[in-house]
């Protein structure tokens, strides 16, 4: 698991293998390439090496963190 960490540095979503979740555990899109997309596949974010930005790169959405093994965030 690897959360999304937004600019002031709080966690706001999680990825699981190649599904984004809210924090209350709702899917709502994947990682495809260096993409996100939305759950109908529209591309939402690109994705370059751990940072997350808007489709045109004009605005920084945040970073994934590290990958964290399961049992040390439930």
């Amino acid at each position: 698991m690897r959360g999304l960490i937004d600019k002031k540095g709080e966690q706001f979503a999680y990825l699981e293998g190649n599904t984004l979740y809210t924090m209350d555990g709702e899917a709502t899109g994947y990682l495809q390439e260096e993409f996100v997309v939305d759950l109908a596949g529209k591309k939402i974010w690109r994705v370059v090496g751990d940072g997350v930005y808007t489709l045109n790169d004009a605005e920084t959405i945040g970073y994934f963190s590290s990958d964290m093994p399961d049992h040390l965030v439930r």
